[in-house]
C-alpha cells in the first residue's frame, strides 16, 4: 500500500461503480480520506466505506446546489477533486433525432456538473496554494463521434474548460489535468443501457459484436480497465506529476490513429 497522499483529502464525483469506484479506491489505497459522491452507493463502495478512510456521500449533482454541499463533507479542505461523473447515450437515430432537452442534459452532466464542483472546491485549494485537479474526459474531444455527438461535444468543452482554468491557476500552486479514456471496463459500454447494448440493439448484432469491433479498433485490441485509469488518476493527483499542468492524457490503447 502507498503512502504517497497520506494525510490529504481527495473528493470523487460518480464514485460508486466503474473509473469513479475504481479511482476512489485508488486515492484511498495511497493514503487519502476521500469524500464519494454519487446518486446511489454499490457493494464496492460500501465495502470502501467500511474500511474507514472513505466517506459516501450521496449526491445527484445534476442539482444546482449539489455541489456545494459534497464540497462541504469534505470540512474545509480538498487537496485533489477528481471530477468523473458523466454518460454518454448512444444515438442511434442520428443528428435529428437529438432533441433540445437532451442536449442540456447530457452538457449539464458531463461538462457544467465539473464546472460546478471544481468551483466549490478551487477555493479551499486557493487558499491552501495548493491542489490537483482531474478530471475525466474522453478521446471522443478529439475523435468525435456521431453516434455520442453531444457527448462528444461535451467532453471537448470540458477538456477545453480544464486547460483554461490551469492557466489560471497554475502560478497560484494548483494543477489541472484531464484523462482522456477510449473505451472502458464499465457500464458505460457494457451494462445493460450501454453502448454496447443500445448500438447492437439499432443494428441487429449482439452486444459481444459491438464490443468486438470497438476492441479491434484498439491497437491492444482490448478495453481499457478500470483501474489502468485510476493509476494514471492516481499518479496526476500527487507530486510525482508537480510540474504537470494543462494536460490531456490518453488511455486507449492507441484507439486513437497516430498516422
Amino acid at each position: 500500500m502507498s503512502t504517497e497522499l497520506q494525510g490529504r483529502t481527495a473528493v470523487v464525483t460518480g464514485a460508486s461503480k466503474g473509473i469513479g469506484l475504481a479511482v476512489t479506491e485508488a486515492l484511498a489505497g495511497a493514503g487519502a480520506t476521500v469524500i464519494a459522491g454519487s446518486r446511489g452507493t454499490s457493494e464496492g463502495l460500501d465495502a470502501l466505506v467500511e474500511k474507514g478512510s472513505v466517506t459516501w456521500v450521496p449526491v445527484d449533482l445534476a442539482e444546482p446546489d449539489a455541489a456545494g454541499r459534497l464540497v462541504e463533507a469534505a470540512g474545509g479542505r480538498i487537496d485533489v477533486l477528481v471530477n468523473n461523473v458523466g454518460s454518454a447515450p448512444a444515438r442511434t437515430g442520428g443528428f435529428l433525432s437529438v432533441t433540445d432537452e437532451e442536449w442540456r442534459r447530457t452538457v449539464d452532466l458531463n461538462l457544467l456538473t465539473a464546472v460546478r464542483v471544481t468551483r466549490a472546491a478551487l477555493p479551499s485549494m486557493l487558499a491552501a496554494g495548493q491542489g490537483s485537479v482531474v478530471t475525466i474526459g474522453s478521446v471522443n474531444a478529439t475523435l468525435p463521434d456521431p453516434l455520442v455527438i453531444d457527448y462528444s461535444a461535451g467532453k471537448a468543452a470540458l477538456v477545453a474548460f480544464s486547460k483554461a482554468l490551469s492557466k489560471e491557476v497554475g502560478p497560484k500552486g494548483i494543477r489541472v489535468n484531464t484523462v482522456s479514456p477510449g473505451p472502458v471496463e464499465t457500464d458505460l459500454w457494457l451494462g445493460g443501457g450501454g453502448v454496447a447494448a443500445t448500438v447492437s440493439a439499432a443494428a441487429g448484432l449482439t452486444p459481444d459484436d459491438v464490443v468486438a469491433k470497438a476492441s479491434g479498433a484498439t491497437v491492444t485490441g482490448r478495453f481499457s480497465k478500470p483501474s489502468e485509469v485510476a493509476d494514471l488518476v492516481l499518479f496526476l493527483a500527487g507530486d510525482r506529476a508537480g510540474n504537470i499542468t494543462g494536460s490531456d492524457f490518453v488511455i486507449d490503447g492507441g484507439f486513437i490513429p497516430t498516422w
